[in-house]
């Protein structure tokens, strides 16, 4: 099912299952376990207030209402996953789009689980756009897999040439405040960012448990925790660049981090054992570069301290 939703009207809530109305060939079979949920999302420029002017969804995923937590020009949505976890199979498609001169910052509530496989593959599938003069933030919590978990996940950004952009990232491998390791699983990823119609960012990799994937210097070297921060915009300077620097590494106290400037992308890494950490450290690392790209100060959406 499908909705536009008038932001100005109640919000109400309906839900239709990816299996839809049995046939009378089927009506005994089980139904299947696999959730399909999708979430489209629409932001414009209105007389300086940033509108969500389309929200819609299919399955378990939505946002409740727009937040205004820091100025009628940014709106903030928190996207929920009723369920609170992906099981195998799931398959998560959100799709975002933010006009001309608006600014939008997409977040979630908590941080997302990622369940065992029980033999299928769970995904999720992110596309942003952001158009004219725009600004498009995606900075959700710290995402959880457990062990056993096979996740593929792909996540594409479409800009304008003058448009902006942030976006960040917590891995956790294992539940490792439980005492659980990330032994057994796979998680694949995807991610393009293109600026102007010019690709400017690509990576894609696969993490393997039990790997060197997991060991090697070149990828997770031994730590259960990574983090990234993507900022595309014009360059910042390199006495910024260089204070930026010193300030995230002072922040990686259990492991190390790093940022490269190339061009209009700048990209900070974060490897450590501590979530906590990096929160943190990808926390301040926004709170800097947001003012210098974005010209807003960055105010921590309240979600996070709860």
């Amino acid at each position: 099912m499908k909705r536009i939703i008038d932001p100005a009207a109640p919000v109400t809530e309906s839900c239709q299952t990816a299996e839809g109305s049995a046939t009378s060939a089927g009506a005994d079979a089980p139904a299947s376990r696999h959730q399909q949920a999708r979430l489209t999302l629409g932001f414009a420029d209105d007389a300086g207030t940033t509108r969500m002017i389309e929200r819609s969804h299919f399955g378990p995923l939505r946002v409740q209402k727009p937040l205004y937590p820091e100025h009628p020009a940014v709106c903030h949505a928190v996207i929920v996953h009723p369920p609170g976890g992906i099981l195998g199979g799931d398959v998560l498609n959100i799709t975002a789009h933010v006009g001309d001169n608006a600014h939008a910052l997409l977040t979630t509530p908590g941080a997302g689980k990622w369940y065992r496989a029980n033999g299928f593959v769970s995904q999720q599938q992110v596309s942003l756009t952001a158009t004219a003069g725009a600004a498009l933030e995606w900075l959700p919590q710290e995402t959880i897999f457990f062990n056993d978990a096979d996740v593929r996940m792909e996540h594409q950004v479409e800009l304008a040439a003058d448009a902006t952009y942030i976006g960040g990232e917590i891995l956790c491998f294992g539940r490792t405040a439980s005492g659980e390791s990330f032994t057994h699983g796979r998680v694949s990823q995807r991610t393009s960012v293109r600026r102007g119609g010019k690709l400017v960012w690509f990576e894609q990799g696969a993490l393997r448990a039990n790997t060197s994937s997991m060991t090697s210097p070149l990828a997770l070297a031994g730590h259960t925790v990574s983090a990234t921060l993507i900022a595309v915009g014009l360059p910042i300077n390199a006495a910024f660049l260089g204070e930026l620097r010193e300030q995230t590494s002072a922040l990686a106290q259990d492991g190390r981090s790093g940022a490269t400037q190339m061009k209009q992308v700048l990209v900070l890494r974060y490897l450590g054992n501590s979530s906590q950490m990096a929160r943190q450290w990808l926390t301040h690392a926004w709170q800097r570069i947001r003012p210098e790209l974005m010209q807003r100060e960055a105010i921590v959406p309240r979600i996070w301290n709860t």
